[in-house]
């Protein structure tokens, strides 16, 4: 082969000299026409070799290179190239393994895994010719005819129970036929043969250490005897135990399933190769037995080869029924040697095989093949497994009734089983469902363990209790990118904690990043209450049964809303949209919540793949839009009632008259959908239990009372001329238009724009309020003074809006996207917060470079448990204070007690402040329960029994009835997790919630808002 240079690489090397033995490797190297010709010695030897580096001209390349002719390279690739010898090229032999006949012949028998193999299976196969022909001779031989050597005179021998002596000719002498002589002696020649070539060339200095093997002295044994005979013809009838072969069988048989294992490239399950060890042990041992028992019971009662197994497999199950026993003292005596051995080796046996169940029981065994492409089943990878995110996943996963027939799931962790964990998938409801193995995602055998290749999703967690966050996200990044690599069609359902490793998983069907999640849900908290709830409610799949059996009418209603989550439907096919078709998208979800009580709340066109909440009524439906709703269950489930007067009306524009709806909504507004809640009412069913509990009824238009409308007429079509333009740099809004004489510098001051810098790749460009000049990072210091200014605190700087302080231990790169919603440009301008970020340790400067472009945002650095640093940021002027969990008290010594600290500081300035609105993250969720403790309160007392009763009755989402929790003042963000797993039936839930949350934008979407209701009671005179 013609390389760069002139260089040749021949395929085979021709036979040349040998240097200390070793099979050569020939290389060519060709000087090319211009180097120098060197002549070369008549006996063939060349000199050295000159390599010549001049680059030759571009005349000579055209003069003297010629295209070789077509024979000569048809030749070439028929022969190969020995033009070497006709022309000067020098001949380089490279010897790298040795070329001695022992050392091709080891390379044969024993290095080479296939022919190895072969070698292996032929030997086996023989011993099982001898065994097979000895029992031939035993059912052929007949003592009764006569004993006797060969060509001698046969004697017949009776057996005389009476006497103790022991005639020994029946044992020494047995009946051979010529021809199973013949075959033996032909068997025996080749394994004796085999024996001493492998003898030969696995010696090594000692050889003793060959003659002393039992393996060795087992081969001799049966086969020397039978060439003796070729030279010495009476001694052909000679007893020769070849029944002892078995063991020599089995020995082969474990060396050849290791070459089998090593020639494939695969790793056979140990509990398989020890079971059948196991048998074969057993088997050997049987017919051994049964072998030797027969042959010296000739001298007894003549037993049979089938009375003899008989005897064997009672005694050796200890049963012992004594119908067969042994007469003559040396059966009896083979008897006692094999119950010892038997006593010895099968024990050692068993301990293998229970050391290698016990193993197999912690790393979880394999997931077979054939269940694999039979079945469904998905992966979840996760570093170490605890039993609230299993049941989390299980519950999640399960809660949809299509995979609970079809899917399995099987778990990949690298640690051993936990004894909760262990306890749990012993429940017969996730035994046949679920399976665990040990093992890491890393290694190819592990995945192929788990059949990654064949499965429907691969899960990949992280583990957020570690300590160091960014440690465990390249564990999963490593996790994600080895499954991509083993299984590049398998979808991959990532979880990523830190927004600047997102990146790196951007291959992934679909990714979820913690820290931009939980900042931007924290952040609409304290503009949107209670949004954490909605989003957990929302990505939870719940019957909504719960808080039924309440006497609270808020939790009834609260527990069966809580069962609402998002749907898609194609407009064209669906009963609920369809006869909106044409009409704009305002009037669809007006209508559609009026008359079927279902939440439209965003859709998608056919050609484009970007979904959009509440386009407004610009947007006019057509029948290939998919359609996003929020219901109680999808349409498909949905039953539909009318009444009488309802059939009648059914042609009106407008729906009138109550009726008990199937469904209910638990969203009332989003951006112009509006729904009249005054009138709404709850009743109980009548029949008492079941899932038809209570049903929402919808107003009448004009019910009693006479009360106004609670809305404005919405139009079929937008009025062009009552829509005001589309301009996200202007800001239409009446109180910045014409703003205040104290105000109206301030307003200036800020200017609309997508943030200049972004603390890490991959965070979606949103539209925000900025600064028109970046500030100074020391102006962004709030307790210290600058060139700048001179405040010291809060106070000094009179901010005419309440603030919003986040205590945090670190500023990381997700407490940007905290930020970014808070400055959206669909934020009034007077309407925006000061935020104050209180700090454990100082921020970098490449968080401060992303942060100074937005108006009102300072630090200072603090705890939140010093009372002094929370007066010094300004908590008296605060409306909302957000305590994030830390890193380092994320891992405890007690799982549960790593939300201690931060429950106790919360307790404490809940004492302090009653009236500042503060919101919490926890690490368990089951910790919500301590939030605003009140030890002696009744009505907390009563809330801790319903959570306890519902989860009794199975409920996912007990702590849903806490009031901190129902308020939105406390979260976690684990039961975010679910929107992961939601995403692998509804695959658009995350751009949804990302789109919720603020943290994606998409032209012509709506956002998230809140309105606040006043309640106003109205006293009537009797």
């Amino acid at each position: 082969m013609p390389l760069p240079g002139g260089f040749h690489i021949l395929g085979g090397g021709s036979p040349g000299a040998r240097v200390g033995g070793y099979t050569n490797r020939t290389f060519e190297f060709d000087d090319g026409p211009w180097a120098p010709r060197r002549p070369c010695a008549e006996d063939g030897g060349c000199g050295d070799v000159l390599l010549d580096t001049a680059s030759p001209k571009m005349s000579d390349l055209d003069t003297e290179v010629l295209p070789l002719p077509p024979r000569y390279r048809f030749r070439d690739l028929l022969l190969g190239d020995q033009s070497f010898q006709n022309d000067d090229r020098v001949q380089v032999e490279f010897y790298v393994n040795e070329n001695t006949f022992k050392e091709r012949l080891k390379l044969f028998f024993i290095k080479n895994q296939r022919s190895s193999l072969r070698i292996r299976l032929f030997n086996f196969s023989l011993k099982l010719l001898t065994c097979l022909l000895y029992i031939i001779r035993v059912l052929l031989d007949n003592p009764a005819l006569g004993i006797g050597c060969w060509g001698c005179v046969k004697q017949k021998y009776t057996f005389n129970g009476s006497s103790s002596e022991i005639n020994w000719a029946p044992i020494l002498w047995v009946e051979r036929k010529m021809a199973l002589w013949a075959i033996q002696v032909i068997v025996a020649t080749i394994s004796f043969l085999e024996t001493m070539l492998l003898i030969y060339l696995s010696y090594k200095g000692n050889i003793w250490e060959q003659i002393i093997r039992v393996s060795f002295i087992l081969e001799m044994v049966n086969t020397l005897p039978f060439i003796i005979t070729i030279f010495w013809p009476p001694l052909r009838n000679l007893f020769i135990p070849v029944f002892l072969n078995c063991w020599l069988a089995k020995h082969a048989l474990e060396n050849m399933i290791n070459d089998f294992h090593r020639a494939i490239l695969r790793t056979q399950s140990a509990m398989f190769n020890q079971v059948l060890i196991l048998f074969c042990t057993l088997l050997c041992l049987v017919f051994t037995g049964t072998c030797g028992i027969q042959h010296l019971e000739r001298a007894g009662e003549n037993l049979s080869l089938l009375t003899s197994f008989y005897f064997c497999i009672v005694t050796f199950s200890t049963v012992g029924y004594g119908d067969v026993t042994p007469k003559i003292w040396p059966s009896q005596f083979l008897v006692v040697i094999m119950i010892g051995v038997a006593l010895v080796v099968l024990p050692l046996q068993f301990e293998e095989l229970v050391y290698l169940w016990m193993e197999r029981q912690k790393s979880g065994g394999n997931y077979s093949r054939h269940r694999a492409q039979t079945e469904k089943h998905v992966v979840l990878c996760v570093s170490s497994l605890k039993i609230d995110l299993l049941m989390d996943f299980l519950n999640e996963f399960y809660a949809h009734p299509r995979l609970q027939q079809d899917y399995y799931v099987v778990i990949l962790c690298p640690t051993e089983m936990d004894v909760q964990v262990r306890r749990v998938l012993q429940i017969p409801l996730w035994s046949q469902r679920v399976i665990y193995l040990q093992g890491s995602a890393l290694k190819d055998q592990d995945l192929m363990r788990a059949k990654m290749d064949n499965g429907e999703a691969c899960f990949i967690l992280s583990s957020r209790n570690e300590v160091d966050r960014t440690a465990a996200d390249h564990q999963t990044i490593l996790r994600a990118w080895a499954v991509k690599d083993f299984a590049p069609n398998c979808p991959l359902y990532v979880q990523i904690l830190k927004p600047e490793n997102k990146f790196h998983v951007k291959f992934a069907d679909h990714v979820v990043c913690e820290e931009e999640c939980k900042y931007a849900m924290l952040a609409l908290n304290c503009i949107c209450p209670a949004t954490s709830t909605l989003i957990t409610l929302l990505v939870h799949t719940s019957r909504g049964q719960e808080g039924q059996e309440s006497p609270e009418q808020w939790q009834r209603m609260y527990g069966r809303c809580s069962g609402n989550e998002v749907y898609h439907i194609r407009m064209g096919d669906s009963k609920f949209f369809r006869e909106y078709q044409g009409k704009s998208f305002t009037y669809a979800a007006f209508h559609a919540h009026k008359k079927y009580g279902v939440c439209l709340i965003g859709l998608k066109r056919e050609e484009d793949r970007s979904i959009l909440l509440n386009p407004g009524p610009r947007h006019i439906l057509v029948a290939s839009d998919t359609c996003f709703y929020i219901n109680i269950t999808k349409e498909e489930n949905s039953a539909f009632i009318f009444k009488q007067e309802e059939k009648q009306k059914k042609g009106q524009g407008l729906y009138e008259g109550p009726s008990r709806l199937p469904v209910h909504s638990i969203i009332a507004s989003m951006g112009t959908v509006a729904m009249d809640l005054q009138n709404t009412e709850c009743r109980p069913s009548q029949s008492g239990g079941g899932g038809g509990g209570g049903r929402l009824t919808v107003p009448t238009e004009n019910g009693s009372g006479s009360r106004r409308p609670s809305i404005a007429p919405v139009l079929e079509l937008a009025d062009s001329s009552a829509l005001l333009p589309c301009d996200l740099l202007s800001d239409q809004s009446e109180d910045e238009v014409t703003p205040s004489d104290d105000e109206g510098l301030s307003v200036v001051e800020y200017v609309k724009g997508y943030p200049p810098s972004s603390p890490y790749i991959g965070s979606s460009p949103t539209l925000c309020h900025l600064l028109p000049v970046k500030a100074p990072f020391c102006c962004l210091r709030l307790d210290k003074g600058c060139k700048h200014n001179s405040y010291e605190d809060a106070k000094a700087y009179g901010f005419k809006n309440k603030l919003i302080i986040v205590s945090a231990e670190t500023a990381g790169n997700g407490l940007y996207n905290f930020i970014v919603p808070l400055r959206a440009y669909y934020r009034s301008r007077k309407e925006l917060n000061p935020i104050v970020l209180l700090l454990d340790n100082k921020p970098d400067h490449h968080f401060l470079e992303a942060i100074c472009c937005f108006p009102m945002v300072y630090y200072m650095e603090g705890s939140v448990d010093n009372l002094d640093s929370l007066l010094q940021c300004g908590i008296i002027y605060a409306d909302n204070l957000v305590v994030v969990d830390k890193e380092s008290t994320m891992s405890a010594e007690e799982d549960y007690m790593a939300d201690a600290k931060t429950i106790v500081n919360v307790q404490t300035m809940f004492r302090l402040f009653p009236s500042l609105s503060i919101t919490t993250e926890l690490t368990h969720p089951s910790n919500m329960r301590f939030m605003q403790f009140r030890a002696k309160d009744s009505y907390s007392l009563a809330l801790s029994k319903l959570e306890k009763r519902e989860r009794e009755n199975g409920s996912n989402l007990a702590f849903m009835f806490r009031l901190p929790f129902a308020a939105g003042r406390v979260f976690s963000i684990s039961m975010l997790d679910t929107l992961l797993y939601q995403s692998f039936v509804k695959d658009y839930m995350i751009s949804i919630t990302r789109l919720l949350l603020g943290l994606d934008t998409t032209p012509g979407s709506g956002y998230l808002c809140a309105v606040l209701l006043q309640l106003r009671a109205q006293a009537h005179c009797r």
